[in-house]
């Protein structure tokens, strides 16, 4: 989710989901401790809950990492072991991660001496040619001694080699099984299942046997999709908002943001799915394109787009949900 779940997007979801935990896209854990944190860890109050993502493999770093992140008031810090790209190898973390659990465990206990917040792991089932269930109970074990009690795992192995990141969101079959498994084999760890789910049913499946469903790129593509979350899985039952009223909330703040510089684009590429499956959608998306795409940075380019969507698709609720 790399250059997807940045603040705006964080800050447009949450219009959407009061209660969701949201998480950052990873960061590095050099760039915290050497760069700029405050501006890479700067977020909006309304965007909590929030969880930020970092990848490293230094303790000492993460554990300055995890003292950052609970002083901007983070939820939670997760450690990313997951991620296959080439540029995350080459700085020792993401799923390569997975074949040295220890050290994992290692960054694990410096961060939990550190802050009171929760440390949870994001992992595969395997990766390359390590993915007996033998390796995954080895490394789930070792990582929970040294003291993570939450994973989220993506229920698809790795491709380190001949397989792009775009390719192993895809093409590693999804095992379901293994990561259910996983939690029955370690009824006391919270096991967080991820990957190819794509409909509020599904989650709803999933939680009879695990402890809970992470969604990403289906709710990148289609953001609305989280317009029942809170009344299904939070009991909270406030009015649904239209997909015309979320857009209407949003305006001020990237009005807000336009006024500091931030480029249109990066305020409103992530809007492109809001009218997804909706009457006026590819209108909606075009008319954001050519707009956007342009010098002009004003906000009534937001407003301009949403004149060619039809007026039942800005004031449509989900099926089966009353206003």
């Amino acid at each position: 989710m790399m250059q997807r779940t940045d603040r705006h997007q964080r800050y447009f979801l949450r219009l959407i989901s009061k209660h969701a935990l949201l998480y950052t896209e990873m960061i590095s854990s050099s760039a915290l401790v050497y760069g700029n944190p405050l501006r890479l860890l700067q977020h909006d109050p309304s965007e909590h809950p929030l969880a930020l993502q970092i990848g490293g493999s230094d303790p000492r770093d993460m554990k300055a990492c995890a003292t950052l992140a609970e002083d901007c008031g983070f939820a939670e810090v997760n450690i990313n072991a997951g991620c296959p790209s080439t540029r995350v190898q080459a700085g020792r973390f993401g799923a390569c991660l997975m074949t040295t659990p220890e050290r994992v465990a290692e960054c694990v206990a410096a961060m939990r001496s550190a802050v009171a917040i929760p440390i949870t792991v994001k992992t595969r089932i395997g990766v390359d040619y390590w993915d007996s269930y033998d390796f995954l109970v080895h490394f789930i074990d070792t990582v929970a001694k040294g003291g993570c009690r939450t994973f989220i795992v993506h229920a698809r192995k790795a491709w380190l080699r001949g397989l792009s990141p775009k390719e192993n969101r895809h093409k590693p079959p999804l095992r379901y099984d293994v990561v259910k498994q996983l939690k029955r084999d370690f009824p006391s760890l919270e096991i967080v299942i991820n990957g190819g789910i794509r409909r509020l049913d599904e989650a709803h499946y999933h939680l009879s046997t695990v402890d809970g469903v992470m969604i990403g790129r289906e709710v990148y593509r289609n953001p609305y999709l989280f317009a029942t979350v809170d009344q299904q899985f939070y009991a909270d039952h406030h009015p649904i908002a239209t997909r015309h009223q979320v857009l209407e909330a949003y305006l001020p703040y990237a009005a807000s943001q336009l006024s500091q510089g931030v480029a249109l684009y990066l305020l409103s590429r992530h809007l492109f799915g809001l009218y997804q499956n909706q009457p006026g959608a590819r209108s909606w998306r075009q008319g954001l394109s050519l707009r956007t795409g342009a010098k002009s940075n004003s906000i009534e380019t937001l407003s301009d787009a949403l004149a060619k969507v039809p007026e039942a698709a800005k004031t449509g609720l989900p099926h089966g949900e009353l206003s």
